[in-house]
């Protein structure tokens, strides 16, 4: 038998989009006859790439230019051992598509470093890395559908042995759908009344929504590479409290919880993530619409397939396959199309539309449950600041929650499924939350270190807790000054946190003058001209520079849109003035002081 290359593809992901569009390299690569084996970083052995022959990189940007979880903790960290020679990848070829978001300052990152540290070791790139953009009209697509193209000429060049067929050799779509990768295995009612949990109200049953969730979970393997199985713990709510007037336009709420199963260490500046339920009369909905049986109790088996990437179709294309109706499959073959992927995006992404919103938008498909088993995401986790500290509050963890709501651009009403599911809660019924905890980037400061706290609407949850920690230092030796640029819209209508902020501003309290400290805030909509926190900032310039000469850290928590960068740009403006250095010197400063980890950045979308 002819001896064939393998295309390796390793993606890195932390919300799985990554790894969609890593399948979708694969898929593309397997219909033209291309073998491949597609691997998470965190499961492949680093030490083995000189060893390749052609590897494709599929990484995704998180935060404010932060590695995925899969890739940092063992795959980059070999990569950057200053041991590897300047020729230790020689040989290898490689292809890096990169997914990001314009938005944020550290635009793809991590692809961009990924491409040069592999440049650096030795290896030839085959193809120009491809940067994709969640802010383009058709999402990070735009940029892989050109990307791939050139990538399969440039393996044709260097091994036609990829394509034996050809690059216009394609398997047809009719076998791409042949069969799903899981088969569905009903049961009895014997075997559904060895399931029931016996009182739903016992502690001791939360097995049965551990058991039932791990299982799910296992069966979504790389779609939670970066998550355990497993929760750290299950939460109780004891408190939803609103933080913003009623009717104002906004909905904020603190939330507290207390730990029902173990109770898990944490620090101030981590972050919770939350798995929350869904809507029950969606899922009432789905059901009828799917034809299923609510009361039936089955098991999902993968089958055991030796090209099983070949089953990994996109939903569209599963649907065009099972409509019947002459028009409903004429527009989902054209959604699938390069023409169609415009309206696609239109359609899909930008107005949020849910699985059962499609399917209901295309009556005439009907799918074998099967194949919605395997081509319906599962729910992923949503993480939030921690807003509390574990020396204020043992056994609790609290949150600062803005509940999401927006309208789409064809006047759809949508919210935040795992924020308006929190906002619903009682905490008078004992509703068992799972979470897991994982390190934020806001490191927790030891009560020495001076802080620039910078931290408008939501971005305030972190230092919330960093405050409650540091009052409860004060307590029992000396601390270092604070100073806090709160901003909001009004001061009557989303002041969050405002008697708490307040109390440590006065008194010998960690924010006020007698400690160094200070407390300011932006109303921005309270007067006629618009007033944010970079405004605040620069007028009590002297101020921060005089904490920044004494070692001060700066700590930014908020939206990722444009508050950041404004932020930067008003620390560069006073470093130039107060030290009487040029601009680029004021920015070459700030960059030695991020590097120095003394400059923290926590956004999110």
């Amino acid at each position: 038998m002819e001896d064939r290359p393998k295309l390796l593809i390793l993606y890195a992901t932390q919300t799985g989009n990554a790894l969609d569009a890593a399948e979708r390299v694969a898929r593309e690569a397997e219909r033209r006859a291309c073998l491949v084996k597609l691997l998470s970083m965190d499961e492949y052995d680093v030490s083995s790439l000189p060893y390749e022959g052609t590897v494709i990189f599929v990484v995704s940007t998180t935060g404010q230019g932060d590695t995925p979880d899969p890739m940092k903790v063992v795959f980059w960290r070999f990569l950057l051992q200053r041991h590897l020679s300047k020729d230790w990848l020689e040989g290898v070829c490689y292809g890096v598509f990169g997914l990001g978001d314009s938005g944020y300052q550290k635009y793809n990152f991590v692809a961009k470093k990924l491409d040069k540290r592999l440049s650096d070791l030795g290896a030839m790139a085959i193809v120009e890395k491809g940067l994709g953009d969640d802010q383009h009209p058709s999402g990070y697509e735009a940029a892989l559908d050109p990307w791939m193209l050139s990538l399969w000429s440039m393996l044709n060049r260097i091994n036609p042995k990829f394509f034996p067929h050809g690059l216009d050799f394609a398997i047809p779509d009719m076998k791409l759908v042949d069969q799903p990768k899981v088969q569905i295995a009903y049961h009895g009612d014997d075997k559904v009344d060895s399931q029931v949990p016996p009182n739903s109200d016992n502690l001791l049953d939360l097995k049965w929504i551990e058991i039932p969730m791990e299982r799910a979970r296992s069966m979504s393997r790389g779609k939670f590479t970066n998550v355990k199985n497993r929760p750290d713990c299950f939460l109780k709510m004891i408190k939803n409290q609103p933080l913003t007037r009623a009717g104002c336009g906004k909905d904020v709420r603190h939330f507290e919880f207390e730990f029902v199963s173990s109770a898990v260490e944490y620090q101030v500046g981590d972050v919770l993530e939350v798995l929350p339920g869904q809507n029950p009369s969606a899922v009432d909905a789905f059901i009828q619409r799917c034809n299923l049986d609510p009361d039936a109790f089955i098991t999902v088996h993968h089958r055991d397939m030796d090209n099983h990437l070949l089953q990994s179709c996109t939903i569209a294309k599963v649907m065009s396959y099972f409509a019947t109706a002459p028009h409903e499959k004429e527009r989902l073959l054209y959604f699938c199309s390069p023409e169609g992927r415009d309206d696609l995006y239109q359609y899909n992404q930008k107005e949020r539309r849910t699985v059962l919103e499609v399917l209901e938008d295309f009556p005439s498909v009907q799918m074998p449950f099967e194949w919605l088993v395997q081509l319906v995401p599962p729910l992923k986790t949503r993480a939030f600041s921690i807003s509390s500290s574990p020396s204020a509050h043992p056994d609790q963890v609290h949150l600062t929650v803005n509940i999401v709501s927006w309208t789409t651009p064809f006047k759809r009403k949508r919210v935040g499924l795992c924020s308006m599911w929190l906002a619903k809660l009682d905490p008078e019924r004992s509703i068992y939350i799972p979470a897991w905890f994982q390190k934020g980037s806001l490191h927790p400061p030891p009560p020495s270190l001076p802080l620039i706290l910078i931290g408008p609407g939501t971005g305030c949850a972190p230092f919330h807790g960093f405050l409650e920690e540091r009052a409860i230092q004060s307590e029992s030796g000396v601390t270092a000054p604070v100073i806090f640029f709160f901003g909001c819209r009004s001061e009557e209508d989303d002041f969050l946190y405002r008697d708490f902020w307040l109390l440590h501003s006065q008194n010998g309290g960690v924010l006020s003058e007698a400690k160094g400290g200070g407390f300011f805030v932006a109303f921005s909509r309270d007067q006629p001209q618009k007033v944010y926190v970079q405004h605040k900032m620069r007028e009590n310039g002297r101020r921060i520079w005089n904490l920044l000469s004494e070692g001060a850290a700066i700590y930014v928590a908020g939206s990722s849109t444009q508050m950041p960068s404004d932020v930067l740009s008003a620390f560069e403006d006073i470093v130039s003035k107060e030290s009487e250095l040029p601009k680029e010197s004021a920015v070459r400063w700030l960059r030695a002081l991020e590097k120095a980890g003394r400059y923290h950045v926590e956004a999110w979308s």
